[in-house]
């Protein structure tokens, strides 16, 4: 794992679904989130180093779009606390500031204040 991450990632009151968008498959929900990158939690091991084009569901719309369409890698992954349970933890590739925004309303709105 990388612990120079310079953003702190935010928890959300929501497991947000997200898909592989190449295999129109749920990964994982959102465990948590920052302008850089995301954890997932799921019921499956998910490779590392690895790009995936990702959706994420949106629980309500957000600038007018009901889901976050992005391509990130996949840097690390470990069992959860709940041995049921993987995490694992991506990095996005650029994103336009368009879904910057939405990442931060989606922290501003659904966001622990932790």
């Amino acid at each position: 794992m990388n612990n120079k991450r310079q953003l702190k990632r935010r928890h959300l009151i929501y497991y947000l679904r997200v898909f592989d968008r190449d295999k129109d498959k749920l990964i994982g929900h959102l465990a948590d989130i920052n302008q850089k990158g995301c954890m997932l939690i799921s019921t499956k091991k998910i490779e590392i180093n690895k790009e995936f084009n990702m959706k994420m569901l949106l629980p309500n719309p957000i600038m007018g779009s009901e889901e976050l369409i992005f391509s990130t890698h996949s840097k690390w992954s470990k069992k959860d606390i709940n041995p049921d349970f993987y995490l694992t933890g991506f990095e996005f590739d650029d994103f336009p500031s368009q879904k910057v925004k939405i990442i931060d309303k989606l922290i501003d709105d659904f966001g622990f204040n932790d």
